[in-house]
């Protein structure tokens, strides 16, 4: 159903484990500015990010993979990869500040988009991003994703707004 693993130029994208709680919450997941758009609050401590992992680790209709540096292996981020319908998938993602502007989550995207489409029954590979968050719609736009249409009100990023906002909808299909 999902990759075991996949491997770009500069990244190995592996499934999350709960030995990887510490780098996590180091690298992103208690920083304002990357937990900005997403759908969760900065993580608080150390307890905050193992209970994440666990909910990643037993969702049964997505695998969420670490973004490891090739040469390096030090973690950069997170790609969720989601199958919510037959036909179709979906994705989130998430990378360090430091790792900003070096165009690594367009390369593990396009990787995704590309393993997804090579999938028999995958029709559609998508998903939003709130209308503010500039940088993550380049990104699709970078990995080939055409920007369909804008979602009014659709999800609430609860680090912006307690009620829901306005997204643009990026998908590429076959």
């Amino acid at each position: 159903m999902f990759p075991e693993s996949l491997w770009t130029t500069d990244l190995i994208m592996r499934p999350i484990a709960l030995g990887d709680a510490a780098a996590i919450f180091d690298e992103y997941a208690q920083d304002p500015e990357v937990t900005r758009f997403l759908t969760w609050a900065p993580h608080e401590v150390l307890a905050d990010t193992e209970a994440y992992i666990a909910r990643c680790l037993a969702s049964p209709n997505a695998r969420t993979f670490t973004l490891l540096g090739r040469r390096d292996r030090q973690l950069r981020g997170a790609i969720t990869i989601r199958r919510p319908v037959p036909g179709r998938v979906g994705f989130g993602y998430a990378l360090s500040r430091r790792s900003w502007g070096q165009g690594l989550m367009t390369e593990a995207l396009t990787e995704v988009a590309s393993w997804a489409m090579k999938q028999k029954g995958i029709w559609r590979i998508g998903d939003v991003c709130d209308v503010e968050n500039t940088a993550s719609a380049r990104v699709m736009e970078k990995a080939g994703f055409e920007r369909e249409g804008l979602l009014k009100r659709w999800i609430v990023h609860p680090n912006l707004s307690d009620v829901p906002r306005d997204c643009w909808s990026f998908a590429r299909t076959r």
